[in-house]
């Protein structure tokens, strides 16, 4: 082979490679998902068997276009990996829930409901209410609680308790 063929082939190669980082970097954002973290759980009892769940969090949107959320849901995950889903309660419920119920204190943040939009690379602070039905010493002995939200496209995220 001559040396100027493989000049050609490495210049080749190179601009190719350029091509493919530029095609990836231009496309960093436009993947839509949320990133977050739960920042206090607040449990209280309703009766013997069962008990509301409140999960404050924190969901970031890193990519370039809205998140719309169509489901949220709470997520018990017992110290064997078993999960149970909650009864989510509407802001409305929420909003009386907190009345109601003293001992979970104040209400800090609005409850993330459908149709909800976290705006391209912003932050919003949300709440979750759930009820399950099991005796509050169980949800004690958690692992952890699981904040479960559905994209309006069918994406699932997760955002863990740690």
């Amino acid at each position: 082979m001559s040396k100027n063929f493989l000049i050609a082939v490495g210049i080749g190669i190179a601009c190719v490679a350029i091509a493919v980082v530029g095609i990836l970097f231009m496309q960093r954002g436009a993947r839509v998902g949320v990133t977050g973290q739960v920042l206090k759980v607040r449990t209280a009892p309703l009766d013997e068997n069962s008990t509301i769940v409140v999960l404050d969090f924190r969901v970031t949107n890193p990519s370039d276009y809205p998140f719309v959320a169509r489901n949220v849901t709470a997520i018990f995950e017992d110290a064997s990996g078993n999960r149970t889903e909650g009864i989510t309660a509407s802001e409305i419920d929420a909003r009386h829930i907190f009345e109601g119920i003293p001992v979970l204190g104040e209400k800090y943040s609005q409850t993330l409901i459908e149709r909800d939009k976290v705006t391209p690379r912003g932050t919003l602070d949300r709440m979750v209410a759930a009820r399950f039905d099991m005796p509050e010493a169980k949800l004690q002995g958690r692992k952890r609680f699981v904040v479960k939200i559905e994209e309006i496209d069918g994406q699932v995220f997760e955002i863990s308790e740690k």
